[in-house]
């Protein structure tokens, strides 16, 4: 039995209340975790996990255990990143969680650069705009817009996105321009409404040091990133998004950008994890690479930055 691989294989199973969940997770048959965990058990002579056909829970010497294999695997993590260099090639799988919009016009177009500098990590993009446990959905990282809500994970601001207002030509040749915030007020927007929290969100400005909020009517609202934008080029409103996921529709001309003498406020851009673990060499790697993507995207890059 590789001690190491067991511990880790423990700490996972505890951590997920799942045998399932960590045999997806770590790419192992399910019988190669319980057999794992069984061999681990004779081998400290305890029982470390209660098992029903439900569920998994970690019993009274199994979280003292747990603990201790915590902090070990950290010290082995330590060792081994302290002794890392330039020749390493870091290999295996990494689980991100994004946006679907997120994920088409940030990352998907870079991949290639990604994978000519790390050819041996094989990345998996959940594309889910929810609320997830790292742990329980065995995911490694999270890539969000917005300020993070306060969690117990890591989150480390990548970008700044920003924000215009646009709409298409056609859209613009049948209703006008709107020049100043009161004539926006009579124009139709798309309406965005959070998946999460079913709010619609407002248009905002910064006027005189202070965020204005205009509420647009609309014959059409939705709640994903790719359809919002889509209803805009096809002509159904106007829209707020980020510049950086419009970028290639307003030069293409599909979209344009109006109230350019106008402000609105940025939005965060950050990737969280979790901070209980040593980052792994493929998730540092490829944290590193989401951030110096950001850091070279003029519509993303942090002020003073």
């Amino acid at each position: 039995m590789d001690r190491f691989e067991a511990m880790e294989i423990f700490t996972r199973v505890v951590e997920a209340n799942s045998f399932t969940k960590v045999s997806e997770s770590l790419d192992l048959p399910r019988a190669k975790v319980s057999r794992t965990i069984q061999a681990l058990e004779e081998h400290v002579g305890v029982r470390l996990l209660n098992r029903s056909t439900r569920q998994v829970s970690v019993t009274e010497d199994g979280a003292l255990f747990y603990d201790r294999c915590v902090r070990i695997l950290a010290e082995v993590a330590d060792a081994e990143s302290s002794l890392s260099n330039k020749r390493e090639h870091p290999s295996g799988t990494i689980r991100v969680d994004t946006s679907g919009t997120l994920a088409r016009a940030l990352l998907l177009p870079a991949l290639d650069d990604f994978y000519r500098q790390y050819p041996e990590i094989d990345v998996r993009l959940g594309l889910a705009d929810r609320n997830i446990d790292l742990i329980q959905d065995g995911v490694d990282c999270v890539i969000r817009m917005g300020t993070p809500e306060e969690s117990s994970l890591v989150a480390r601001r990548i970008g700044e996105a920003r924000i215009v207002t646009c709409a298409s030509p056609a859209y613009l040749e049948q209703y006008g321009t709107p020049t100043t915030l009161e004539e926006l007020s009579e124009h139709r927007a798309v309406n965005y409404v959070s998946a999460r929290s079913g709010k619609t969100f407002p248009f905002e400005y910064e006027v005189d040091g202070e965020i204005v909020k205009v509420t647009l009517k609309s014959v059409l609202a939705v709640n994903d990133g790719s359809v919002y934008i889509s209803a805009s080029a096809l002509g159904h409103g106007i829209i707020q998004p980020s510049r950086f996921m419009v970028a290639d529709l307003i030069a293409q001309g599909a979209l344009k950008e109006i109230l350019t003498n106008y402000t609105s406020p940025s939005t965060p851009l950050s990737i969280l994890y979790a901070h209980r673990r040593n980052l792994s060499s493929r998730l540092r790697a490829f944290t590193e690479w989401v951030t110096e993507l950001a850091r070279n995207n003029p519509d993303l890059r942090i002020k003073d930055a």
